[in-house]
């Protein structure tokens, strides 16, 4: 999928550029496999904002995606490429010959009419779904489980890729897009591939109402504010704000380490993305 650049004739359109969506096949969903869903602006069940710069944006309804592949040895053809507002990745209707139908993740390459299945021996094909241990080293995989029959969780955004870099025991090692190594047990399920859409990291927004139709909201500037909105705030003409970057309620927001102790998940990791 390329890039659609626009002729300069305002300042936005000179920098803009949007997907040109040529992979796609059809513009509407299936709608059995679509639900509602629901706005909340960054509020939280007391209605007050808990993440901030969240709101307006576009009206979306939910695909409901096949994270698990749990539809094991029946055949599946693809019968459209779709666009999904909820992801980067593109998502493909799939027919199974029993009738039933599901959405996955677009993997790289995979076209209408190409045929899936999932199952512990299957062909090591793109879109076909198989446990870790029966995946040879050095094979891409996308969707990959963390605990059995939970449905995949790791790299399944845009252009994501993860290796088997080496299997130990009842373990594989998985080197993650982001870099970290993590054990996964070898029963897991992944897909084979790369997810679709790579171009996806190289669109520019261009204008600030297209970020408002992802719903996002403008960012101000701490030491832009009053003193009583922001601890950066206030000051005679322009200042630096006199003390260490940090949110509105006090907590420092650069090099603060901020995640509770994992120590289940933590156990695995073995190399981590940041030294």
């Amino acid at each position: 999928m390329g890039l659609k650049k626009f002729k300069p004739k305002t300042q936005t359109t000179r920098y803009k550029t949007v997907l040109d969506f040529s992979e796609l096949t059809a513009t509407e969903p299936y709608k059995p496999l679509t639900r509602g869903k629901k706005e909340y602006s960054g509020r939280g069940y007391k209605g007050q904002i808990s993440v901030r710069r969240r709101g307006g944006g576009h009206k979306q309804r939910y695909r409901i995606i096949d994270f698990k592949r749990n539809k094991y040895g029946i055949e599946g053809r693809v019968s459209t490429i779709e666009y999904d507002p909820n992801r980067s990745a593109n998502i493909a209707l799939i027919n199974y010959a029993d009738g039933e139908k599901r959405y996955i993740i677009v993997p790289e390459a995979l076209k209408v009419g190409d045929t899936v299945v999932s199952g512990a021996d299957v062909e090591i094909r793109m879109g076909n779904s198989l446990p870790l241990k029966n995946i040879p080293l050095g094979t891409n995989i996308y969707n990959i489980e963390m605990s059995r029959g939970r449905g995949g969780q790791l790299a399944r955004a845009a252009g994501a890729q993860a290796v088997i870099a080496a299997k130990e025991g009842d373990y594989c090692l998985i080197k993650l897009p982001s870099g970290e190594i993590r054990k996964i047990h070898e029963e897991c399920y992944a897909t084979i591939g790369e997810v679709g859409n790579k171009d996806h990291g190289l669109v520019t927004i261009g204008k600030a109402g297209r970020s408002r139709w992802m719903n996002r909201r403008p960012k101000v500037r701490g030491v832009a504010m009053n003193p009583i909105d922001h601890p950066l705030g206030g000051g005679e003409g322009k200042s630096s704000g006199g003390r260490h970057p940090c949110s509105p309620t006090g907590k420092p927001t650069k090099g603060f380490k901020t995640r509770k102790k994992h120590k289940l998940s933590d156990n695995y990791i073995v190399n981590r993305r940041k030294k």
